[in-house]
């Protein structure tokens, strides 16, 4: 067992409070949006203060043999604490064919990997699973067109948006949802949204689903005002957790946090294509390539009990993560078989191996080498994250 510090992220959509408060440190003044545990090369943990990419390296025993016949001498996991005091950019992330592709493309055009008009910082695929430390608001995948048209004429609104919503009723399939994506980003009309949130404030305190679609145009225009992609954003399921539920995003899914708290288990990428709600680049070619335009239902992912701890039952080989509520109770901490990253978010967890005993305090992790048998007790809410193979 080895302690283990990440690195925080500074992003406008962050929160200047959360992650110090998760942390113990003091607030910057700055949004400090995500703090990041993991080998990714943009920003990877330290362990004594040497990067951790470099160390896997020098050892590869940490890893394990299976993860490197999987997936090199690449670490698949990147472990987060997210936190978000205002919506994020509408995006997507590549499946693993588009990153490959995407990112040889633009490293033979010579883009500089910082350039703004970047696409691809990576060639890797970046499925992802929020798990909720407070309650947590999101937007993910495209509702059924029906009841979006649905949703629009209890606005009272559909009819001034009948241009740009008309495929939803004559076409079927994805075709429909690409184009009036598509159509919904080109246009230049600032009245025609500002007539929709006018119209949504009138619903905000609307039982169910009208009252998820009202209060989401309503939060947006907060934002964002008047912005087209205000529109688009109302195309998606709005998906509310509570604390300790987790939502998974398969790539190709289109998506924005809204606002809310929580510890993020994803592929070690960093590739985002932007769809709205941002003032930086969109490739709208390249995000109608690689968004999977299909209706879905938008639910919090299963989870199942193993050993003191609750699995998040997710399908991609990169990842797989677990949250457990430790009461004092001497647990094992799963996946022995593959290197661990161990995180605590509130209270404090003692583990403990034939290796010795290290102690975490909230916001501390550590990284727990291939093979290693550890326990861990305490009052901690304790995250692990592995390789998912």
């Amino acid at each position: 067992m080895l302690p283990l510090a990440g690195q925080v992220r500074n992003y406008a959509w962050g929160s200047p409070t959360a992650i110090p408060n998760i942390l113990g440190t003091d607030p910057t003044g700055e949004p400090q949006a995500e703090y990041w545990l993991g080998a990714h090369p943009i920003a990877p943990s330290t362990i004594g203060g040497q990067p951790l990419n470099a160390l896997m390296k020098e050892h590869p025993e940490w890893v394990g043999k299976r993860c490197r016949q999987v997936f090199g001498d690449r670490f698949p996991v990147l472990m987060k604490i997210l936190a978000a005091d205002k919506p994020l950019s509408l995006q997507a992330h590549p499946d693993e064919t588009q990153a490959r592709e995407g990112f040889a493309r633009e490293e033979a055009a010579g883009l500089d990997r910082d350039a703004p008009q970047r696409t691809y910082k990576d060639d890797w695929p970046k499925p992802e699973l929020i798990i909720s430390l407070t309650e947590f608001d999101a937007l993910c995948g495209f509702r059924e067109p029906a009841a979006t048209v649905e949703l629009f004429r209890r606005l009272g609104v559909y009819g001034e948006l009948d241009s740009v919503l008309k495929p939803l009723t004559q076409r079927r399939g994805s075709a429909a949802l690409a184009q009036v994506f598509l159509d919904i980003l080109s246009l230049d009309d600032d009245a025609m949204v500002a007539r929709t949130v006018q119209a949504a404030r009138a619903h905000v305190a609307a039982p169910y689903e009208l009252g998820d679609f009202a209060r989401t145009a309503v939060e947006l225009d907060a934002h964002f005002p008047h912005q087209p992609s205000i529109l688009a954003a109302l195309l998606l399921n709005r998906v509310h957790l509570e604390p300790g539920e987790g939502m998974y995003l398969p790539p190709r899914t289109l998506h924005s946090y809204l606002h809310g708290v929580g510890v993020e288990v994803m592929a070690s990428s960093d590739n985002v294509l932007r769809g709205g709600l941002t003032k930086k680049h969109i490739d709208v070619d390249e995000l109608i390539h690689v968004v999977e335009f299909v209706p879905s239902v938008a639910a919090p992912v299963e989870r199942e009990a193993v050993d003191g701890f609750w699995r998040y039952v997710t399908p991609t080989p990169q990842f797989t993560a677990w949250r457990g509520e430790l009461n004092h109770k001497v647990v094992t901490v799963p996946a022995t078989k593959t290197c661990r990253i161990a995180l605590a978010t509130d209270g404090e967890a003692e583990l403990r191996s034939d290796a010795g005993v290290l102690d975490l305090d909230v916001g501390e992790a550590a990284l727990i080498p291939y093979g290693e048998r550890v326990t861990a007790t305490g009052s901690a809410t304790l995250f692990v994250s592995a390789p998912g193979v």
